[in-house]
């Protein structure tokens, strides 16, 4: 959520950035007028509230001295006084509730450095690394490596299921495995992250927190009977941690990574990537996520995106790092890079992770201070977060880069370890 002082100070500079992140029906003039509004009705009570106070003061004077009619008479003008302010009241706490569900739905400013775009089709590579993998062969793609090798089962994830949604088996299921563990173990051991393992479900003021709701309620899954919501990303509870919280002086900056499995509903993407694990209702993920000082929140970001591509590096993948422009960037994000994986087999890139940075967007919908040192007024804390890394994405990228002439997959070798020592699946 924006500081309103920005919208109020710069209407129309809140105004342009909104075309730039195009969102042009984002309520911006109905923030401002309701907060007009808001402050006008303040006004208002706190003058009847001082009249009454004053008046009160008065009555006691005068049936001190015994002037009871007169005291009477004010009473009952104060009671009247009294019901205006219930009114105004009533109509402040309308105009405080409006005011917040409109400010709740106007999107993040980007940082200056963003360049400007009108999708994605307008972002810019940053930087590659690796050179894709030649073969003697034509390279397949991972639903086929999969079903032949009996590691992939999409007719029973059907089955189970509905469209959307897979089985992995035996050794597949086990790279999978393999993957998150080892993933976690790098950001652990050699990023300084520290693991949590957090609920996968949460209620509504935990998405609010990080802008999944109200703006993206219809691709999330929810129990209905108890207002309870299944996560889209470890994000979501991981942000939370500190939620209503003032963080002491020397406390930042805080890491934490996580894995989980995520649900969404893939509404939006309706008709696209059918082929394959691409996209699926549910994934697993592992997230990285900061908490920090803003003067250090753009250096964060330069180093939670190179944590997410030491993965790929030691995975020893192609990829790429790709800066969103204002058209293509999340909701609630100020500043957005993602890494995409070579896939040969699909031919494609794939996204792997989104490395966000936030400002204190995210900070002031969930409440998230610090205090800078003793006795100093409390800030609000920069939030970032990335995929270190998405699966089944990675998972992809492995089996197409790595596959064989006689249909196998060689094991990276990061991930024989975990794999209990097999060095190929075949």
């Amino acid at each position: 959520m924006l500081d309103i002082k920005i919208i109020r100070e710069n209407p129309e500079f809140v105004r342009q950035q909104m075309q730039a992140v195009q969102d042009p029906n984002a309520p911006v003039d109905k923030v401002l007028a309701l907060d007009e509004e808001r402050r006008r009705l303040l006004a208002q009570v706190e003058e009847l509230k001082a009249l009454r106070n004053a008046e009160s003061k008065r009555i006691g004077q005068l049936m001190r001295e015994g002037q009871r009619a007169e005291a009477d008479a004010l009473k009952a003008e104060m009671a009247r006084v009294g019901d205006q302010i219930k009114e105004f009241d009533d109509r402040l706490k309308r105009v405080d509730e409006e005011l917040f569900d409109a400010m709740s739905r106007i999107p993040n400013l980007p940082l200056p450095g963003v360049p400007v775009g009108k999708d994605d089709s307008e972002n810019i590579v940053v930087r590659t690394w690796g050179e894709p993998a030649q073969f003697d062969f034509q390279p397949l793609p991972h639903w086929e490596i999969g079903e032949a090798l009996g590691i992939l089962d999409f007719e029973r994830g059907v089955k189970l299921s509905g469209s959307r949604f897979y089985l992995l088996k035996g050794l597949g299921a086990r790279l999978q495995r393999a993957l998150i563990a080892w993933m976690l173990d790098v950001h652990i051991n050699d990023h300084g992250y520290g693991e949590v393992y957090p609920p996968y479900i949460v209620r509504a003021q935990t998405l609010f927190g990080t802008g999944n709701l109200p703006k993206f309620a219809e691709n999330l899954y929810r129990d209905a009977e108890d207002d309870l919501w299944l996560i889209p990303t470890a994000e979501v509870p991981v942000t939370n941690l500190y939620r209503d919280e003032i963080l002491p002086p020397g406390s930042l900056p805080i890491y934490h990574v996580a894995y989980t499995p995520c649900f969404r509903r893939e509404k939006m993407s309706a008709g696209k990537d059918v082929r394959g694990i691409k996209r699926g209702h549910q994934f697993d993920k592992v997230e990285m996520v900061k908490f920090v000082e803003p003067e250090q929140g753009e250096a964060e970001l330069a180093s939670l995106v190179d944590n997410a591509e030491e993965i790929a590096r030691r995975l020893g993948i192609p990829y790429r790092v790709v800066q969103m422009c204002t058209g293509d960037l999340a909701f609630a994000a100020a500043a957005k890079y993602d890494i995409e994986l070579w896939a040969p087999g699909c031919n494609e890139w794939l996204e792997v992770s989104s490395c966000s940075l936030f400002a204190d967007f995210q900070a002031r919908r969930a409440n998230i201070r610090y205090r800078p040192e003793e006795g100093a007024r409390p800030r609000y804390v920069y939030t970032l977060n990335g995929s270190g890394l998405a699966l089944p994405r990675v998972l992809i990228a492995v089996l197409e880069t790595y596959q064989q002439a006689d249909g196998s997959v060689r094991v990276p070798d990061v991930l024989v370890p975990y794999m209990g020592g097999v060095e190929v699946i075949g």
